[in-house]
């Protein structure tokens, strides 16, 4: 197994890393029984396991991120500890209580700090809880056992451009059905994206654009992120739908674009034919952090926004404002940042 000694912590990219310990608890007999620390990278199941079937399964994503000074810095977790409670009763399953959470994600991390990249490196560990049904059923019905489980490895940027404008294309495909599963973070969302997505990335773009699936009128995700526009007179708009996921980083970013820039921030609909009126755009969420949109392409149409080449201004204050909270070298809201305890 590599060791943290031999990381090239300045040329990661998105993928996993084996950091030898992660966290595990049960749920039997109608309780959460006391999680811990294990190194075995395994999960052993029924073949009749829930999850396997009938899909009973939500994650969250979070980072921890090294600052200047060497502390481990944690960005609104008990965010993802609320969301996933939301994700797990969407699926009737048993929530990790949410102050649980929270510590087990302060132990696992703390369990790999030496995999906790440099700050200087401008890597980070990304953070996966995840929840699934494991126990055996035939028909079709909640799982009676559970499994929580978090596990770490140490990334670079998700967008292997970092900074710099992508092009998008809008898909005929839907990522999610109204009043379905598209505002809980369940996997079943993710496997539905995987096609139009390669088929986005065989046509020459960085990924697919979904739109709203009862009308096909408006810009639901970017991907697996969340979408947000300027428009000419600086307001900071990102769409809103009972279908999108709820990003942390999107309501990160409408707080402090309108608390520390002064723009009019709005929640609404995003029109796929009045792009014209954005200035710049991007995709945010806690892997992308933020990507910014270059183009967007719809059928024979391609809206360019500032730059197919350069970050908008707006874009780039948003960004340096945000990771400069997660890493510690800007001044973070009351509560957003939480830190690890190392021994």
């Amino acid at each position: 197994m590599t060791t943290p000694e031999q990381m090239d912590w300045n040329n990661l990219g998105f993928g996993y890393t084996d950091t030898g310990k992660r966290y595990r608890a049960y749920y039997r007999n109608g309780a959460w029984e006391k999680g811990g620390i294990t190194e075995d990278a395994t999960i052993t199941m029924s073949e009749a396991a829930n999850v396997l079937h009938y899909g009973q399964t939500c994650f969250e994503g979070l980072k921890a991120y090294r600052t200047k000074s060497g502390e481990i810095n944690l960005f609104r977790v008990d965010q993802n500890a609320a969301r996933m409670r939301r994700s797990a009763e969407r699926l009737l399953m048993p929530a990790y209580p949410e102050d649980w959470f929270v510590e087990a994600v302060k132990e696992v991390v703390a369990a790999n700090a030496d995999w906790v990249p440099p700050y200087e490196s401008g890597a980070t560990l990304y953070i996966r809880p995840f929840l699934i049904g494991l126990g055996a059923s035939i028909g079709v019905s909640p799982a009676d056992e559970y499994l929580f489980g978090i596990y770490v490895s140490p990334v670079g940027a998700y967008f292997k451009g970092g900074l710099t404008p992508s092009n998008f294309v809008v898909s005929d495909y839907d990522r999610a059905a109204p009043q379905g599963t598209g505002a809980a973070k369940v996997a079943g969302n993710y496997a539905a994206s995987l096609y139009p997505g390669k088929k986005a990335k065989l046509d020459g773009y960085t990924d697919a654009i979904y739109l709203d699936p009862a009308t096909k009128t408006k810009i639901e995700e970017v991907g697996a992120a969340n979408f947000f526009g300027i428009t000419k007179d600086n307001k900071f708009v990102t769409p809103l739908s009972p279908s999108i996921l709820p990003s942390i980083t999107k309501y990160s970013l409408l707080y402090l674009a309108k608390e520390r820039l002064g723009l009019e921030v709005e929640e609404g609909d995003v029109y796929v034919d009045q792009l014209d009126q954005y200035v710049e755009a991007g995709a945010c969420g806690t892997a992308a952090v933020i990507s910014p949109v270059g183009s967007i392409t719809v059928g024979d149409k391609k809206y360019v926004f500032h730059s197919e080449t350069e970050v908008g201004p707006i874009t780039k204050r948003l960004y340096d404002e945000l990771v400069g909270i997660q890493y510690g070298d800007v001044e973070a809201p009351e509560g957003w940042i939480q830190k690890v305890p190392v021994k």
